[in-house]
């Protein structure tokens, strides 16, 4: 991947937007467009960034995951079975 492909003026985003877009869609990578030289924003297609999301979330519940463990606030497997099947067996009743 050639990253110098991917960054883009915003004179060159108003002047070839649609062109832009197609190439984003096609490739899946992320344009990075600069003002003055610096970066000032990230376009992505919507796939990718819906991708992007679902990771980031994910890896937010295994941070919180790991911190509950840490903490104390976890049950082994076997009892969490043994008291959903407790709760079963008491609605069958």
């Amino acid at each position: 991947m050639n990253i110098s492909k991917d960054i883009k003026p915003i004179t060159y985003l108003k002047a070839r937007a649609a062109d832009l877009l197609k190439q984003i869609n096609e490739t899946h990578r992320p344009v990075v467009i600069t003002q003055n030289g610096e970066p000032r924003a990230v376009l992505q297609d919507p796939e990718s960034y819906e991708n992007m999301r679902n990771a980031i979330g994910i890896l937010k519940l295994i941070s919180q995951g790991e911190e509950d463990i840490r903490n104390g606030k976890s049950k082994l497997q076997e009892d969490v079975f043994t008291e959903i099947e407790k709760s079963l067996q008491e609605k069958r009743k």
